[in-house]
């Protein structure tokens, strides 16, 4: 399988007034030279089902201890044994619960008023679900090749241009000119001024302006408790990058709503597919091909 290479060429334009510069306005030129051998692994079957157990196991794998700890000793008492309780004894004609020491009113069982829970969670509990290196990998490579269909990329509600017939989209040679200079540079490397700018302009002038628009209108306030810790709004997943090295490119897309920027090496299949749903809108580099090609 062999995908097209676009070569960017962005042109800074930069006029001045008497009251002093304007703005900097960019202007990009996108032009496909070349062909690339992609890895083996854009050719694997693809297998939603073993995706799926790829994803829900990486999430289960992090998911931290949760529970009160147990009652006893000197420690701070769980929730709902935080009173000075008694018991009557026999012979009464009354359940034999415990009561409020003075009173009559009952406490600390599950189905009294301000009692204990029922079956809490036990913080001993294990939550890891176990999964074999080689399906790991083959999840990967299952998503990897989802990836390069259309219409499963765009059935999972990515936006893109109708002129976009093959993916993935590989983002080769850069070059920025500027008052008449033109300068070549590593896309990974990306020039510190204005970054994130020049990147959403690169990504529109490819046709994937759409779903930069989608993940940053989708927005919204997430219900439940959730929004009160720390989880409060909930963004839909927009554009993966895919470099061989975590450097500018991955800071010009830290700040873009629903795009993330992964290395190679890093891959998954919870980058490629998050929430076990595959067919994520994905771009890569040609440095990160390479790696990917080297990594088999």
């Amino acid at each position: 399988m062999k995908a097209s290479v676009n070569n960017i060429t962005l042109e800074i334009i930069q006029e001045e007034v008497e009251a002093g510069p304007l703005a900097q306005v960019f202007d990009i030129s996108i032009a496909q030279k070349g062909k690339v051998e992609m890895p083996d692994s854009f050719d694997s079957p693809i297998r939603e089902d073993l995706i799926r157990r790829a994803v829900l196991s990486a999430r289960a794998n992090r998911r931290q201890a949760y529970g009160s700890h147990v009652h006893g000793g000197k420690r701070n008492p769980m929730p709902g044994m935080k009173l000075s309780v008694e018991w009557w004894g026999k012979g009464r004609g009354v359940s034999r619960i415990m009561r409020r020491t003075g009173s009559r009113r009952a406490a600390q069982s599950p189905h009294t008023q301000g009692g204990r829970r029922a079956h809490g969670p036990k913080v001993e509990k294990d939550w890891t679900q176990k999964m074999n290196t080689s399906e790991r990998n083959a999840a990967r490579d299952s998503a990897l090749a989802a990836t390069t269909d259309v219409e499963v990329v765009s059935a999972r509600g990515h936006k893109f241009v109708d002129e976009i017939k093959t993916l993935p989209i590989i983002l080769g040679d850069y070059s920025e000119v500027e008052d008449g200079k033109s300068t070549k540079m590593d896309i990974e490397t990306f020039s510190a001024k204005h970054s994130t700018r020049k990147l959403v302009t690169i990504l529109e002038g490819l046709g994937l302006g759409a779903d930069l628009s989608r993940a940053k209108n989708g927005r919204k306030v997430r219900p439940g408790k959730g929004t009160m810790r720390g989880r409060r709004y909930k963004t839909p997943k927009s554009i993966l990058i895919v470099v061989s090295q975590k450097e500018g490119l991955a800071r010009a897309a830290k700040n873009l709503p629903g795009v993330d920027c992964v290395a190679a090496k890093d891959l998954c299949a919870e980058d490629l597919a998050p929430g076990g749903d595959m067919g994520r809108l994905t771009v890569f580099t040609k440095s990160a091909i390479k790696s990917l090609q080297g990594s088999e």
